[in-house]
């Protein structure tokens, strides 16, 4: 009786180990299956914000439509915040990194650049901090809804993208190319193009698309048209880099992981750099029209899809 107590006793130590193993071995996989689905979603919307960030097709809208996918199919973002600033930093520094000769002539033979770009800073800046200090709270305590991370605005503001372009290549086809430098811009001229950047605020509205379009409502020549774009972005992207990064400070406490950070970082940079590098060529023989009728379909796709979910 006692040796087959002992038996049984022997026998059910066995199984719960063994049962132990299996739940640690069956954990470990979800864990690491996790981190890859995590990494793969990371590296997803590096590529788009590689690619999107320079080409006049708003990243800011393919970001939240790709974040809101995840969210609708049950795999929402960790530390979503801070991945898109590490985004926004591998962009910022694809940037730097292509216009570095014009960034060194700035203190040189461009200084006058140096003023036309922090005055057409300023409207960006007004608009991000008064946003992010007064409305974004307004707007969420009312509404619980903030508007610069719904896809349905993105959605709307793609087809105004789509706007905006076409009527920049219909400027071109009836007045020809514009023949004017960045350096020949006027001041006014300027901020009107920092308005159009601070409007970029809104998702789906692309920065490069508005404020090339602006450009060259100005008469300025594509690649300056480009190149005044992007060098416009430096203070306006490190700018909302800044306030993104102490807003992440304050939600992380210290827990933050650099892995995805530096993927997504680097992922970013690679890729925008290729991006910048193939629309600064394309501009010179390519239509505008092209990105105005990719943003035209998907505008409806988008707002369709943000009201039957």
């Amino acid at each position: 009786m006692l040796r087959a107590l002992f038996a049984m006793t022997y026998n059910c130590g066995v199984f719960a180990a063994e049962s132990g193993v299996l739940m640690m071995g069956l954990t470990a996989r979800i864990a690491m299956a996790s981190i890859v689905w995590e990494y793969l979603e990371i590296a997803v919307l590096a590529a788009v914000q590689g690619v999107t960030e320079f080409l006049p097709i708003s990243s800011s809208g393919h970001v939240i439509v790709l974040a809101a996918l995840f969210d609708r199919f049950g795999h929402p973002l960790d530390q979503k915040l801070t991945i898109n600033i590490a985004l926004h930093m591998g962009t910022l520094l694809a940037i730097v990194v292509f216009y570095r000769g014009r960034i060194v002539r700035l203190f040189g033979s461009d200084r006058r650049l140096i003023g036309l770009i922090l005055l057409g800073s300023v409207p960006a800046g007004l608009v991000g901090v008064a946003y992010k200090e007064f409305f974004e709270s307004w707007f969420v305590g009312r509404f619980g809804w903030n508007p610069l991370e719904d896809a349905l605005l993105a959605g709307i503001m793609f087809a105004v993208t789509g706007g905006l372009l076409m009527a920049a290549g219909r400027r071109e086809s009836r007045h020809g190319r514009g023949a004017v430098s960045s350096r020949e811009l006027t001041y006014l001229q300027a901020f009107w193009i920092g308005i159009f950047q601070a409007l970029a605020i809104l998702p789906g509205l692309s920065r490069s698309g508005s404020t090339i379009a602006a450009g060259l409502f100005c008469g300025l020549k594509r690649e300056e048209a480009a190149a005044f774009s992007f060098l416009l972005a430096l203070p306006a992207m490190a700018g909302a880099g800044l306030l993104e990064a102490l807003d992440a400070a304050k939600e992380a406490g210290g827990t933050l992981e650099a892995g995805p950070l530096v993927v997504g970082g680097g992922l970013a940079f690679i890729i925008g750099w290729a991006s910048l590098r193939w629309l600064i060529a394309w501009l010179e023989k390519g239509r505008l029209g092209w990105f105005a009728a990719y943003v035209f379909v998907l505008s409806p796709l988008v707002i369709a899809w943000r009201l039957l979910s």
